[in-house]
């Protein structure tokens, strides 16, 4: 099938935290893909995102999301890409800090998914969750963060069983994306380059790579993919071991 430009032609879909980073690579390759999008988050983007609309709404707020869902005339496929973390030790904070980490990554998307069951059985449509390399390894720093993550990942394999065969969901597993928060966490521009280093492939993802794997699990050329995985990660991460090894590299 081709997905390079009317794939989701016809389909409506909702990016939550779609107005900056991750989530306008996701709602501009679904645009490219020809669906119709809407973008929601607490604030609006800085400049209007070309073929989207903006809906303000706060995720953690059930029913502020419902009532948004409820608005719809149509809903194919849902983008649970709203989330973050500041860097925050765990003995550093109370829990009650860490709990609404945990609440912005793993209920929220949980809320909107309920929210959205309903508009999104009926098209028979498609969830796509936006989780990260930090449910599934270590996570010193973001530790509420990763645990969120792991568990938006379960939920979603939950999930896929439970509203089979009605609505499809599967999650992207993201490592390191360049965004304009980059910097925030790896310092400068050489910083950035030296941290995609690291990476197999030799740096970090663009946002419009994330968005084109969202469209193809959104998409009919993933009509028999559910409860998956899809790691989008440049190959992860080297094993430090083996730069620690003594053995002759040359060999």
């Amino acid at each position: 099938m081709d997905l390079s430009g009317k794939s989701l032609r016809g389909k409506v879909a909702v990016v939550t935290g779609g107005t900056r980073g991750v989530g306008a690579g996701i709602a501009a390759a679904f645009v490219r893909a020809g669906a119709e999008v809407v973008v929601c988050a607490r604030r609006p983007p800085e400049e209007p995102l070309p073929g989207c609309e903006f809906i303000p709404v706060d995720l953690r707020d059930g029913p502020a999301v419902r009532s948004l869902f409820e608005g719809l005339d149509r809903l194919d496929v849902l983008v649970n890409n709203a989330g973050g973390t500041p860097y925050r030790m765990l003995g550093e904070s109370d829990a009650e800090r860490h709990a609404r980490v945990v609440e912005l990554n793993l209920t929220a998307p949980m809320t909107a998914s309920l929210a959205a069951r309903e508009q999104l059985r009926r098209t028979r449509g498609s969830i796509v969750m936006i989780g990260s390399v930090s449910g599934t390894r270590p996570s010193p720093g973001t530790a509420a963060y990763g645990a969120a993550k792991a568990g938006l990942e379960n939920l979603a394999r939950s999930m896929a069983v439970e509203w089979a065969p009605d609505i499809r969901v599967n999650t992207l597993v993201l490592g390191m994306v360049r965004t304009e928060l980059s910097a925030l966490h790896y310092g400068d521009d050489e910083g950035v380059a030296a941290v995609g280093r690291t990476v197999p492939l030799g740096r970090l993802a663009e946002p419009s790579e994330i968005g084109e794997a969202a469209v193809f699990l959104a998409s009919d050329a993933a009509s028999y993919i559910t409860g998956a995985n899809l790691l989008v990660h440049g190959g992860g991460e080297r094993p430090a071991f083996l730069d620690a090894a003594t053995v002759n590299k040359e060999a």
